[in-house]
């Protein structure tokens, strides 16, 4: 495992040479991987209550461009929807049948995305743009390559 592979105090002599990989991507769809899986727990809103909450780190890319985005998947009934959709896209879970999640599995899975562009302004008053995930296409396999004669 690579130094910057894992998260830590630095100390003050340390050596560094990780550098940003941010890029604000056009917003649109995306296939993503899922880089890293850590389990967590959301801080609630008036509409839902403290949960557990998967943080995941997913390579959005396409021919192009690729960039790193974190998303949060909170469990709870209120965001099944979503969880759902996720499930659905890295081909875990169908349409109409339920699924006991498997996080175990979570990690290396592909699917698609759409991205969307986040505005905000942080607390200095600076405007900021962030890349969000919108929503999670259903997972399409990949059609095995058909060998005919000659092809070798």
């Amino acid at each position: 495992m690579a130094e910057h592979d894992y998260a830590r105090e630095l100390s003050w002599d340390d050596e560094i040479s990780q550098e940003s990989e941010y890029t604000i991507l056009e917003p649109g769809d995306y296939d993503f991987e899922v880089r890293k899986f850590e389990r967590g727990r959301s801080k609630g809103s008036e509409s839902i209550p403290a949960s557990n909450m998967a943080i995941l780190e997913l390579k959005v890319y396409n021919d192009e461009v690729s960039t790193v985005i974190t998303d949060y998947l909170v469990l709870h009934t209120k965001m099944e929807w979503k969880l759902s959709q996720f499930f659905c896209s890295i081909g875990q879970k169908k349409h109409g049948e339920p699924l006991r999640m498997d996080w175990s599995k979570v990690v290396g899975a592909k699917g698609r995305c759409k991205v969307k562009n986040d505005t905000y302004t942080t607390d200095k008053g600076e405007e900021r743009t962030s890349n969000k995930i919108d929503k999670y296409y259903d997972f399409i396999p990949t059609p095995a390559k058909k060998f005919t004669a000659g092809d070798f």
